[in-house]
C-alpha cells in the first residue's frame, strides 16, 4: 500500500457547467420546510431559487425523483485523498470538490490536534478559502481535549484550554472560526467557553471525560454543540449519567451524529432522535482523506491511519480515526436503515446545521431568495444531481 502524505494536485473544474438560462425542475417530490410537495416544481434563476419562471426557462422533468436542499457538514477533515489539516490549497480544493460531488454543498473544514504555531498557520490558510466562499469556516478539533478521550489525536500535543491559547486560534482565523471542540472540564475550559460565546464562535463539548454536573455547567456557560455524541466521551450510566445525558436533555444543545454504521449502533441513533429530535441533530461526516477515495494508508495530523473496508483506524492501536463517510450515504442510511422520514433526514443534514452556523437565511432549505443549492435523488435515495449556487456539479442523471 502507498503511504499518502499529501494528495495529488486538484483535478476539479473550477467553472462547472451552468444552464445559462433559468431552470424549472418539474414533477419532483420537493421537500420544503412546510412539508413535502408531490408533483412539485422548483425554479432557479442565476444563483438563487425564485418563484417565477420566464418563458425561455429550461424545463427538466424530474418525475419520480426527490428534490432536497444541499447538505451542510459541520465537521469534516478532508476527502478525495486530500487533507484539510495538512494539505496544500489545491489539496483542500480537491477535498471540497469530492464532498460536493456527494451532495455537500456547504462544509466547515476541521483541523486536528497540532502544535499552536502549526494550527495558527492552518487557520490563516483556511480562513482565506472561507473568504473566497469555498468553505463556510474553520472548526478546531483539538488540541484542547482530554487525554482520557483523545481518540485519534496525538496525546503529546494536547493542552489545557486556556483562554489565551483559544484566543490565538480564533484570531488567526480572522473572523472565520465557526467552532472549537474542547473538554470543558479541563483547567480554563469554562472561561474558554465564555470567551468563544462572546466572540460568536460555537463552543462544542467533545473528546471529554466530564461528569454530568460538569457538562451542565459548561452548557450554562455557553456551550451549544456536542461533538460526535456518544463517541470520545464516557458512556451513559444509571448512577453516573455523564455528558451524554446532559447533552441530550438540554434544548440548547445540537448533537452531532456520525451515521456510517461504524460509529453508532442504530439504537443509539434512535435514542438521540427520540430525545433531541431532528431540529437538534446534525449529521456530520467527521471525514478524513479517504472519504470518496478508497482504502490505504494515510496521515491524520501526525498519526498514521489504515483504512480497510472503508473503516479508518490508527495503525498504532486500532482506534477509530474519523470516517470515510459522505453525506449522501448518511442520508440514504438514515431513511433506509434507521427508518427516519425524508423530512427529518433533510432537517438533520441541511436545515439544522445551516441554522447552527447562522446561515439559514441563504442555505439549508428550498425557499425563494436562498441559494440554489439542491440535490436530485431517485426513489431509492441515490444521488442523481447536484446543483450549487445555480450551477450543476453533477448534471441530472435521470435515465
Amino acid at each position: 500500500m502507498r503511504l499518502r502524505r499529501g494528495a495529488r494536485p486538484a483535478t476539479h473544474n473550477p467553472h462547472p457547467a451552468t444552464s445559462g438560462t433559468p431552470t424549472v425542475l418539474a414533477g419532483a417530490t420537493v421537500v420544503l420546510p412546510t412539508g413535502t410537495v408531490p408533483d412539485g416544481r422548483l425554479v432557479v434563476d442565476g444563483t438563487r431559487i425564485t418563484t417565477t419562471a420566464p418563458a425561455d426557462a429550461t424545463v427538466i422533468d424530474v418525475t419520480d425523483h426527490y428534490v432536497i436542499p444541499g447538505f451542510v457538514d459541520l465537521h469534516n477533515h478532508g476527502g478525495g485523498g486530500a487533507s484539510f489539516t495538512s494539505g496544500t490549497v489545491d489539496d483542500i480544493l480537491k477535498g471540497i470538490h469530492t464532498h460536493r460531488l456527494h451532495g455537500t454543498t456547504t462544509l466547515v473544514a476541521s483541523t486536528v490536534t497540532g502544535d499552536m504555531d502549526f494550527l495558527t498557520q492552518r487557520a490563516g490558510l483556511l480562513s482565506e478559502l472561507a473568504e473566497q466562499g469555498e468553505i463556510a469556516g474553520v472548526h478546531f478539533e483539538g488540541p484542547f481535549i482530554s487525554p482520557c478521550r483523545k481518540g485519534a489525536h496525538s496525546e503529546a500535543l494536547l493542552r489545557d484550554p486556556h483562554p489565551v491559547d483559544v484566543r490565538k486560534l480564533i484570531d488567526a482565523a480572522r473572523g472565520r472560526a465557526k467552532m472549537v471542540t474542547l473538554a470543558t472540564e479541563l483547567p480554563g475550559g469554562l472561561d474558554s467557553v465564555r470567551l468563544l460565546a462572546d466572540h460568536g464562535v460555537i463552543a462544542a463539548i467533545g473528546h471529554t471525560d466530564a461528569t454530568y454536573e460538569q457538562t451542565v455547567e459548561a452548557i450554562d456557560a455557553g456551550a451549544t454543540v456536542a461533538t460526535h455524541l456518544f463517541n470520545a466521551m464516557p458512556p451513559l450510566g444509571h448512577r453516573s449519567p455523564g455528558p451524554i445525558t446532559a447533552l441530550l436533555e438540554d434544548d440548547r444543545i445540537t448533537v452531532e451524529l456520525i451515521n456510517d454504521g461504524t460509529h453508532l449502533h442504530p439504537a443509539a441513533l434512535q435514542l438521540a432522535f427520540h430525545h433531541a429530535g431532528a431540529d437538534r441533530v446534525a449529521f456530520i461526516t467527521d471525514a478524513m482523506d479517504a472519504a470518496g477515495f478508497g482504502d490505504g494508508r494515510y496521515w491524520l495530523g501526525p498519526l498514521e491511519v489504515e483504512v480497510a473496508d472503508g473503516v479508518a483506524r490508527l495503525v498504532q492501536d486500532g482506534t477509530i480515526a474519523g470516517s470515510t463517510l459522505t453525506l449522501d450515504r448518511a442520508f440514504k442510511r438514515a431513511v433506509n436503515v434507521d427508518g427516519l422520514s425524508v423530512e427529518d433526514a433533510v432537517r438533520a443534514l441541511s436545515a439544522t446545521p445551516a441554522r447552527l452556523l447562522g446561515l439559514n437565511d441563504t442555505i439549508g432549505s428550498l425557499e425563494a431568495g436562498k441559494y440554489a443549492d439542491l440535490l436530485i435523488l431517485d426513489s431509492a435515495y441515490d444521488l442523481k444531481g447536484v446543483m450549487r449556487r445555480g450551477e450543476w456539479l453533477v448534471g441530472p442523471q435521470l435515465g
